[in-house]
């Protein structure tokens, strides 16, 4: 009877979909995914989204500039501070202001400690999915190391809100720089633990050798940026080519591969914190001496001093605080680096303190939409391991 059951009902046994989250531990955050199953040969992925979604970008379009900061550090909240940057310099781009050398190293020293943050998190939750506990519980105390960094020159140990137009809310504390360099002095060897933990196995090589190929083609066609795109064959960087802050005046170099599979993402990621680190260095030995905010009063606040000595001082204070910044008629896009990918916002001002229209260019949302074409043809289980090397954070991909 069993038998006969097989012969008859072979098709409608063997072809069915599966909800895969959106509470799933593997699919890192709130993604809803469809999947239409062969057997455990996937045949279509349909990701579903919008759980999460809360309105950044209409909120921000009822909001001065320094109430909207704090809103990038939600979007992707595992890379906190490289958000906060794109959007300031996207203001400072439209209101034409200059940045004090010494707040632009202090900046590129945290963008680097968030790239380190954001790779740390997302290699080892990857391990993670795939069934390797200990690299994610090692490098979590690296990370509170680098939240601690984070606690020390905002008083928060995610959502900074530390850089603002024009610079940033306060110098570091004394004695930072000295901690972060003993930091650095000992953490690739940490990434070396990583590596001999991971790419020694057998199981992770295979899990990830040839799993989620992207063809270069494929991965420009679909707006793939970052490690999604270098791992590809194509070593763009926009820390490169656009050489924003300081980063013409830093040493440092592109990792990229060709195969553009899941092992070319995982080891890109590691190589990026070993020249994040070299940033790093680098950041602290040239930090110059200054001021970390514009002197422009109507864009950055006076300091105490001139307040305690100036009415005007203080009425500028008083201004920018209530009513922000007044953005000039214009439209502006600015893209950075993300660790992500390329993290665009694009800004149109019309002569008052709120923006007339803010849309964000989130890389995980493009990555996200390549996972359909990564997913189809491999196994159940390789979808496991293709979303975590994808990094997705739902906070940027709903916002």
């Amino acid at each position: 009877m069993l038998f006969h059951l097989e012969n008859e009902n072979l098709e409608s046994v063997k072809k069915f979909s599966l909800n895969f989250g959106p509470q799933h531990p593997a699919a890192h955050g709130v993604l809803r995914l469809v999947l239409n199953l062969d057997g455990e040969v996937v045949r279509g992925a349909d990701p579903h989204i919008g759980l999460l979604h809360r309105g950044t970008e209409k909120l921000i379009e009822h909001r001065n500039t320094l109430q909207s900061i704090p809103y990038f550090d939600r979007l992707d909240y595992v890379s906190m501070l490289a958000q906060e940057h794109g959007f300031c310099l996207v203001i400072e781009e439209l209101l034409k202001v200059k940045v004090p050398v010494r707040a632009k190293y202090i900046r590129v020293l945290f963008i680097e400690l968030t790239r380190i943050l954001n790779h740390l998190l997302a290699v080892t939750t990857h391990a993670l999915d795939i069934g390797a506990l200990t690299p994610f519980l090692w490098e979590f105390e690296e990370r509170e190391k680098l939240l601690e960094f984070y606690e020390r020159v905002s008083g928060a140990r995610m959502h900074a809100n530390f850089f603002r137009p024009g610079g940033l809310s306060q110098d570091i504390p004394i004695g930072l720089l000295a901690d972060i360099y003993s930091f650095i002095k000992q953490f690739h060897l940490r990434i070396n633990e990583i590596e001999e933990v991971l790419s020694n196995s057998r199981v992770w090589v295979n899990r990830l050798t040839n799993v989620g190929i992207l063809p270069l083609d494929h991965a420009i066609n679909k707006g793939f940026s970052g490690v999604m795109l270098r791992a590809s064959g194509l070593p763009w960087d926009l820390r490169k080519l656009l050489g924003y802050e300081i980063y013409n005046d830093i040493e440092f170099k592109i990792p990229f591969s060709s195969n553009g599979d899941c092992m070319d993402r995982y080891l890109i990621r590691l190589e990026e914190m070993r020249q994040s680190i070299l940033i790093i260095n680098q950041c602290i030995e040239n930090m110059p001496y200054g001021f970390v905010k514009s002197n422009d009063l109507k864009v950055s606040p006076p300091f105490r001093s001139f307040m305690k000595q100036s009415m005007e001082g203080l009425i500028h204070h008083f201004k920018l605080y209530t009513e922000g910044h007044s953005l000039a008629g214009g439209e502006i896009y600015c893209s950075t680096e993300s660790p992500k990918g390329e993290l665009g916002i694009l800004l149109i001002g019309n002569g008052t303190n709120i923006p007339f229209r803010c849309r964000i260019r989130s890389p995980g949302f493009f990555h996200l939409h390549g996972l359909e074409y990564l997913a189809k043809n491999s196994y159940l289980a390789d979808t496991v391991a293709i979303i975590g090397t994808l990094d997705v954070v739902f906070g940027e991909i709903d916002r």
